[in-house]
């Protein structure tokens, strides 16, 4: 990929998320490699943790507050804050200035750390200016792209992976019936509701196979972790990956739920 020139190399700081730190790092060090070679400073700040969504999907509003005020600090003084996943990249960006809407002094950091957050593939694409012709990767298969809910919804990410992936090489992209809809995870909402979380995975599941592609991916590691479990548990011979690990050219490793 080439660098795109600007007046200071960037300051990012990753925001690895839980699900990739504990499940899937490999996820990690693409997007490194991507924002590197996009000519940014990456660096990892040691003091992240959770985003604290679980708890403030749960109404857990103290843990939330207590999380997100350790989160706001571990990324002060970074010019972006980039998340390879919508879900947590959501949770910065849309809901730490309403968690502490009726605390100006937390407030003003919050909207300091929202206004500098962004989801991997949309900072690629809309920031640092990243085009398909930028993309030096080869994938020999045929996938299909789910869109995750929050990434979606909340950020507007829809056309930049469908974009930078044109420009893999081998790649051919066969559109998912039902990309928008749902996958069934949800956070927490698919271990207070597993039947119907069950039902909506057994549909995109369907969906999936129905493209005839051989992989599948998405933005999101509980999107894809949660489809990957049924696609197995199906006996279903679908490759899943996360689109970072394909753009940065690191598509040849393990699928999620395979042996590593």
């Amino acid at each position: 990929m080439v660098a795109h020139p600007s007046p200071a190399r960037p300051r990012v700081g990753l925001f690895v998320t839980c699900l990739v730190d504990l499940f899937r790092p490999e996820v990690g060090f693409a997007a490194v490699k991507l924002l590197e070679d996009a000519g940014c400073a990456v660096e990892v700040p040691a003091a992240q943790t959770c985003c604290g969504q679980p708890a403030w999907n749960s109404g857990d509003r103290a843990d939330t507050e207590a999380i997100a005020k350790g989160v706001i600090a571990a990324f002060e003084g970074f010019d972006y804050v980039v998340v390879p996943s919508g879900s947590c990249g959501g949770m910065l960006r849309k809901h730490y200035p309403e968690l502490f809407r009726d605390d100006p002094a937390c407030a003003t950091r919050a909207r300091d750390l929202a206004a500098r957050t962004w989801e991997l593939v949309s900072f690629l694409a809309d920031v640092r200016g990243v085009t398909r012709e930028d993309i030096d990767a080869g994938y020999d298969g045929v996938v299909t792209y789910h869109d995750s809910c929050l990434g979606l919804r909340e950020l507007g990410v829809k056309g930049q992976p469908r974009d930078l992936l044109a420009g893999v090489s081998g790649l051919h992209l066969r559109e998912l019936p039902g990309a928008e809809i749902c996958c069934g995870f949800g956070g927490t909402f698919c271990v207070k509701y597993p039947d119907i979380s069950n039902k909506i995975v057994e549909e995109k599941t369907a969906d999936v196979v129905a493209t005839g592609a051989d992989t599948l991916l998405a933005g999101d590691l509980g999107c894809l972790m949660n489809m990957a479990g049924k696609l197995k548990r199906e006996g279903t011979d679908v490759r899943v990956c996360h689109v970072a690990e394909v753009l940065a050219g690191m598509g040849g490793a393990p699928a999620i739920g395979e042996a590593e």
